[in-house]
């Protein structure tokens, strides 16, 4: 076992758990191989946010069975959320692999591996998971998504490196596998990260993004005094060789006014937030059990505008979520025309097994609606960009 080499898909969450990964992998003694073929373990880190990606993570270890006939000492393993998701299953559909471990359990990795490289020729097929969550206020639930977090070395300072401020997700939305996958939310103390950003700092980062399910959840408790995000983008400001901080992502119910007064007054805070606000439409707002209203949206706008100077904004959009109507589809387009986001992100809905939208909602809008939708709000949203680079140019 001299060489390992990681393929990361997903958001945000997973770029960092695959850094956490390959600094302890490296701290066991292996080498960063620079390609899939030159690699005695193969991870894969996988995302469940859409279906398009787990078919391209099968597809793709699917590819690997030869490597794994011509090197019979080698290890494969998936990690992340559809590690989680899918266990056993894993082994099924690829047989090839050895050992599957949720993004709650990273911290048994390299015991995992060097366990498995001892069993060789015939390991045993490993599967290390979180319990399953039937509630976020299962306590045992709660501890078996361990927070791992440990002190990492970083090769490249010009690039914002991200810190995680909190773990899981609270919201349930109901075409979202991610409060399951990742478990009840749990927010880090805030010294915690202090003393992460210090470190960082004295490796010559300058640039940071604090990242969480839903960053702006954040709320830490000790004792009597509360952090909140606000408090915490105040104290990470004082670290003086910090010269950028950004958050993602945000949830829109959570943009208070605190935190905005914070961006503003803050110079080393970034000006731009990227808020996911999935739907225009109340009714499918309400399927989607998102909590807020298009209206809350259209305040939270005129609040972002009017309280940060020269702000802008990036979002998230489904189409074709369950019941959607052609009226329901023309609410969202208002809301895009009036929010002008600088960008935003669009997707088709597809449902997700073990959702409660895959359980309780028939997904009855047909395809070519739904592509009709994308790329009709795809060119709505493309215009608007082209306006604000346009109106920034002539500033």
């Amino acid at each position: 076992m001299r060489t390992f080499y990681i393929e990361t898909l997903g958001c945000q969450m997973n770029v960092l758990d695959s850094e956490l990964a390959g600094s302890a992998l490296l701290r066991a003694g292996l080498q960063q191989a620079d390609t899939l073929a030159d690699a005695d373990v193969i991870l894969y880190n996988t995302c469940s946010v859409r279906e398009h990606a787990e078919d391209k993570v099968y597809s793709a270890l699917g590819r690997l069975k030869n490597w794994k006939q011509t090197k019979p000492h080698s290890i494969l393993g998936v990690i992340g959320c559809m590690a989680q998701k899918d266990q056993k299953l894993v082994f099924q559909r690829a047989p090839h692999v050895d050992f599957v471990l949720g993004p709650g359990r990273l911290d048994v990795l390299v015991d995992t591996i060097q366990q498995l490289h001892s069993e060789r020729p015939r390991p045993t097929k490993t599967v290390c998971v979180s319990l399953h969550r039937p509630t976020n206020k299962h306590v045992d639930v709660l501890e078996s998504f361990r927070q791992y977090n440990p002190e990492r070395t970083i090769h490249d300072v010009t690039e914002p490196s991200l810190v995680r401020i909190m773990f899981g997700c609270d919201k349930f939305c109901s075409y979202c596998v991610v409060p399951f996958v990742r478990g009840p939310e749990q927010s880090r103390p805030p010294q915690d990260i202090l003393n992460e950003v210090q470190h960082l700092a004295d490796q010559g980062v300058t640039q940071i993004t604090l990242i969480g399910q839903t960053v702006n959840s954040y709320r830490h408790q000790e004792g009597r005094k509360q952090t909140r995000l606000a408090d915490l983008l105040y104290r990470l400001s004082d670290i003086a060789s910090i010269e950028w901080i950004d958050f993602v992502t945000n949830y829109p119910l959570h943009i208070d006014d605190d935190l905005l007064q914070a961006v503003r007054d803050l110079p080393q805070v970034s000006k731009h937030l990227h808020i996911p606000i999935q739907s225009g439409s109340d009714a499918v707002l309400k399927r989607m059990n998102r909590n807020y209203t298009a209206t809350q949206c259209r305040e939270m706008t005129d609040r972002i505008y009017g309280t940060i100077p020269g702000a802008t904004m990036t979002s998230d959009f489904i189409v074709g979520f369950c019941g959607e109507t052609d009226e329901d589809f023309e609410r969202t387009v208002d809301l895009v025309e009036y929010c002008r986001f600088r960008n935003s992100f669009i997707f088709k809905y597809s449902p997700r097994p073990g959702t409660r939208a895959a359980e309780l909602y028939a997904d009855d809008v047909p395809e070519e609606v739904k592509k009709y939708r994308n790329n009709h709000l795809l060119e709505i949203q493309i215009e608007i960009s082209r306006q604000l680079a346009t109106e920034s140019e002539s500033e």
